[in-house]
């Protein structure tokens, strides 16, 4: 609608990275608001011609630049006060002067921050809460290996390795034998010296999904004193509730994996059209009954690719099926508030066609990726996240959908003048066809008084008529399709935030977690000219183009909330793998089933960072090397 602005806006990539960092975060508009790309769009929705509001003024300062002065605040800032703002109704108003510096970006309508932009994501999840000293030594105690070259000497220094060989190697001859004894003695340091030995590599390569999935038997957890019968006796263990997220995390697989969830023996296959990708999966999954939804072991199949599925096709199906899903464009959600974009049920999905099997459908994709481990593009209200735990909605759970309205149940909440008011337990509805229909919390309810005495029952009745409604019929039907897949007992021991964090990981993409996470291969180091390039390249995309990088590689742009140390590949986790591959006129190419990104040893920085990007916007099937 501003032709000016979206010029300036598409031309400026740092322009972009600061407005997707402000509408995930409002609060970090404090640290951009001085910069003069940002200040410079905001004003060009400023109405120039109107008058300043009331105890507003404007100076020059000594380079001639123009601010504002709000005498009322006591403040000054270089963004003009005239903004237009988007109200629940009608058309732009003017900003209220009395508007602290924070609300002014929240007041203005959020389509000004998103030229060409579609449905961007969603909030950050809270932080990762930083690791104890106790969890850190417990973790070291374990050690496992996690560099390429490291599991290699693990896996050869098997007691039983010898005859590992024969079997799949057959004759290996004597040469063979010797230098897998100097690795098997010497380590690393012999594997360095052999790296580039053909016969040595052919026969790794030939165990490559045995050496990353291996775990050395003083890696696997032991039974310890504390965990016999006579110390479980002795000693209370904590309740499930209070034991750390991860933990939590860990036990949850466990027992998915004892009850033989995603086992198999049979195949849960899954041929999937790219171009009719939503109705493919809803024919198939639908028509799937509870135990192969289950213990079906995940297979999807794209329609003319060859890929085949060691876990990159099946996260690419999650992440792309829960954009399209879960679009608010689509009418069955709808996002929860003007200014945030988390999603939620919306009630006009009441007139979308079959939308009771479409509800169970979504749950049923929310059940599969839980139990496979997959991460969805989708984020949404905590409200949601409650019902799939068959929880009570929450006061807190209403600030998403409705801010003021919540404000004013917490008012309620510490008012001693209750009677006053003359509540009763009925409230006033606006139906979707126009109507306004008086509803009762309870029977009988428009004919009992709220008193001191029941008001907390009132709130609690209130809270979930806001939360559900005109969608608890959809809510219910989305949340049986998941507990079709997933035994509720199961994800029990999750609260509603930990389990919006198993469901959608973290968005923001942390660089040095992602770089200290990262591994190389083939003559690749940390130190290495290439190496240094492709992460100055890193730094210089913006946040979209490196969740773009980590989808080319992984099949999602999710990102475990452990972060980048456990990502998951075909047999377990897996890290970031960089190898040396191809001739410098190569493309990049990935291996989603095991993250490795192929980078060819290109001369320059400016031709990797051309190639990389190249290869990450305009790559998207599969094919069998």
């Amino acid at each position: 609608m501003n032709q000016e602005a979206s010029e300036l806006y598409n031309c400026n990539s740092t322009l972009k990275h600061m407005i997707s960092k402000i509408r995930r975060d409002t609060s970090s508009f404090e640290r951009y608001q001085h910069n003069r790309d940002l200040v410079a769009l905001v004003n060009m929705f400023s109405d120039s011609d109107r008058d300043l509001p009331l105890g507003w003024d404007t100076k020059l300062d000594r380079n001639g630049k123009r601010f504002f002065v709000d005498h009322v605040m006591r403040r000054t800032t270089f963004m003009d006060p005239r903004l237009p703002r988007a109200p629940a109704s009608g058309p732009f108003s003017p900003l209220l002067p009395q508007r602290r510096r924070p609300l002014v970006v929240e007041q203005i309508d959020m389509k000004y921050l998103c030229f060409g932009i579609g449905p961007t994501p969603a909030p950050t999840p809270p932080p990762r809460p930083p690791l104890s000293a106790g969890d850190a030594h417990a973790r070291t105690m374990h050690e496992i290996p996690v560099a390429y070259n490291d599991k290699v000497v693990a896996f050869l220094r098997q007691p039983n390795i010898m005859s590992i060989l024969r079997e799949r190697c057959g004759g290996s001859g004597s040469a063979l034998r010797d230098k897998v004894n100097a690795v098997r003695v010497e380590g690393v340091p012999a594997l360095n010296r052999y790296q580039n030995d053909v016969q040595l590599t052919c026969m790794l390569s030939l165990f490559e999904q045995e050496i990353m999935s291996y775990v050395p038997a003083e890696g696997r957890a032991a039974p310890s004193p504390a965990a016999s019968p006579a110390a479980a006796r002795s000693t209370r263990a904590p309740a499930p509730q209070r034991r750390d997220f991860e933990a939590k995390l860990r036990a949850f697989y466990r027992k998915l994996e004892s009850k033989g969830y995603g086992q198999g023996p049979g195949k849960l296959k899954l041929h999937i059209r790219r171009e009719h990708l939503l109705e493919d999966a809803f024919r198939r999954i639908m028509s799937c009954g509870k135990k192969e939804l289950q213990k079906g072991k995940l297979c999807v199949l794209w329609d003319g690719e060859e890929g085949l599925d060691y876990g990159g096709p099946s996260r690419e199906f999650f992440f792309l099926l829960s954009r399209e899903l879960f679009n608010p464009y689509y009418g069955l959600f709808e996002y929860s508030a003007n200014d945030t974009y988390t999603v939620h049920v919306s009630p006009m999905s009441a007139f979308v066609d079959n939308h009771h099997e479409w509800f169970r459908f979504s749950g049923r994709v929310l059940g599969l990726a839980l139990v496979h481990g997959y991460l969805l593009e989708a984020w949404f209200t905590r409200a949601l996240y409650r019902a799939l735990l068959r929880l009570s909605p929450a006061l807190e759970d209403v600030d998403a959908l409705d801010a003021q309205f919540a404000a004013s149940l917490r008012w309620l909440q510490s008012a001693r003048c209750v009677s006053s008011l003359e509540l009763t337990f009925a409230v006033s509805e606006r139906l979707a066809d126009g109507r306004v229909l008086e509803r009762e919390l309870k029977p009988g309810g428009r004919d009992v008084p709220v008193t001191e005495r029941n008001k907390k029952e009132y709130l609690e009745r209130v809270v979930r008529w806001r939360v559900e409604r005109g969608v608890a019929e959809q809510t219910e039907w989305l949340v049986r399709g998941f507990h079709e897949v997933v035994d509720p007992r199961l994800v029990g021991a999750f609260d509603a935030r930990e389990l919006e964090l198993v469901i959608a990981g973290a968005p923001e993409l942390d660089v040095a977690d992602w770089r200290a996470h990262a591994e190389y291969r083939g003559g690749y180091h940390d130190a290495h000219p290439v190496i240094v390039w492709f992460w100055q390249a890193i730094d210089r995309f913006t946040n979209e183009q490196r969740l773009r990088l980590v989808q080319f590689v992984t099949g999602t742009s999710s990102i475990p909330y452990e972060g980048f140390s456990a990502l998951r590949g075909s047999t377990g986790p897996r890290r970031f793998c960089i190898e040396r591959w191809g001739r410098v006129e190569s493309l990049p190419r990935a291996h989603t089933c095991f993250n490795r990104l192929d980078l060819p040893p290109y001369p320059t920085p400016q031709l990797l960072h051309e190639k990389l990007l190249l290869a990450v916007e305009e790559t998207n099937t599969f094919g069998i090397e």
